[in-house]
């Protein structure tokens, strides 16, 4: 079992857990994630890990309740366990397997949006403890989803906060944060953006225009985390992946995301998935190849 030693409330259904999982802290990266399930026959939920404290054996986790899944995680409380807490798994960030000292001479953003904050972070905060200042962007719907401000905020060499409202921060999207930033002179390596599909799409667009080397995580299109359900199938480039098993991360400039959010609207219903399995044929499951 697997102790929830803290809990807290981030803003509207979203949601922060410290968990003891010391052989999980002991050897997970940025980039990777976690699958967690409440009981015996619960269900597998996947969740990019957002921290972790090698010493004190615990990793931290957080999600937002959109599914039954987890809005039940939402009414545990501190001092109830998971029954598993599986990781770490997916492939780390690339960037902590980068030369430190090339790494070093890298100008890189960050682009997170809603709660693709919480992935972000932990990269971020590795290449602070690294000597490596990197400028981040954070967008959010308004004020009362922003999340992590304060943390990021200690980690981050510039931190930009935009709203599509203008309740907070810049007023706008993401995307017309970068433009400004360029616009300003600042001449960009790499850009790692995580957030809603839609949102990566656009920044990748945009940073396909600036010639802006962009990285891409794949998380939230995850839905059975082991490469067995086929939900998280993507064309990158002319090539099928499945974001759990090949990612979370890959080329934001060769992913297929037009087909990807298709994908994931039609695998919510029975007859969606039926209809994938019939125009994917072999290729349409992950692992097991025939779930």
């Amino acid at each position: 079992m697997y102790k929830i030693v803290k809990k807290e409330t981030l803003t509207t259904n979203i949601y922060l857990m410290d968990v003891e999982a010391p052989r999980v802290a002991g050897s997970c990266l940025p980039g990777q994630f976690v699958i967690v399930r409440m009981d015996d026959e619960g269900e597998r939920i996947p969740l990019t890990i957002c921290d972790y404290d090698r010493e004190k054996g615990l990793v931290t986790i957080c999600f937002q309740a959109v599914g039954a899944g987890t809005m039940m995680m939402s009414e545990l409380k501190e001092g109830d366990s998971f029954h598993d807490f599986v990781g770490p798994l997916g492939r780390p960030s690339e960037l902590v397997e980068e030369d430190l000292e090339s790494l070093k001479k890298k100008k890189i953003l960050f682009v997170a949006g809603g709660v693709g904050t919480a992935p972000v972070y932990p990269q971020v905060k590795w290449l602070h403890e690294h000597g490596i200042a990197a400028d981040v962007i954070v967008g959010a719907k308004n004020k009362d989803l922003l999340i992590l401000e304060d943390m990021m905020k200690a980690v981050a060499g510039n931190l930009y906060i935009t709203t599509d409202d203008g309740s907070y921060g810049r007023s706008g999207m993401v995307t017309q944060v970068i433009k400004d930033l360029v616009a300003e002179g600042n001449k960009y390596d790499v850009c790692i953006a995580i957030g809603p599909m839609i949102m990566m799409k656009f920044v990748c667009l945009l940073t396909k225009e600036l010639n802006l080397p962009t990285v891409v995580s794949l998380n939230p299109i995850m839905v059975d985390g082991t490469g067995m359900c086929g939900a998280c199938r993507v064309t990158v480039g002319d090539q099928v992946k499945f974001a759990c098993v090949d990612g979370p991360e890959f080329d934001g400039h060769l992913v297929n995301f037009d087909e990807a959010m298709r994908r994931q609207t039609l695998y919510k219903t029975q007859e969606g998935r039926a209809v994938l399995k019939l125009e994917e044929g072999d290729t349409h499951h992950g692992g097991c190849g025939n779930c």
